[in-house]
């Protein structure tokens, strides 16, 4: 699955951030700030990429997705859970 690549790379510095903090990097920034604040970014991405949807506008639904994607992608990291595991719960349901 080529295409998920992309998806593994961004988790791979998601995780890296946490185990080596850089200054300014956003991922630790949220980190820092604990998962209520996590928690906190993926509603406000699900709530725009829902009004994008709504207005029907393909390009913000795209980048929407895509910040949605990526702050799950941090949520997992805090939280320890192996982006593989999300993958083998999707293969599961796929049966």
């Amino acid at each position: 699955m080529e295409k998920m690549k992309i998806l593994d790379e961004v988790f791979e510095v998601i995780k890296d951030r946490k185990k080596n903090p850089k200054e300014n990097s956003y991922v630790c920034s949220l980190f820092s700030k604990g998962e209520n604040k996590i928690l906190e970014k993926i509603g406000e991405e699900a709530v725009e990429l829902i009004l994008a949807s709504k207005e029907n506008k393909k390009e913000e639904i795209i980048y929407e997705t895509a910040d949605l994607i990526f702050h799950v992608l941090v949520l997992l990291g805090y939280k320890n859970i192996e982006l593989e595991e999300i993958y083998g719960e999707l293969r599961r349901r796929r049966r």
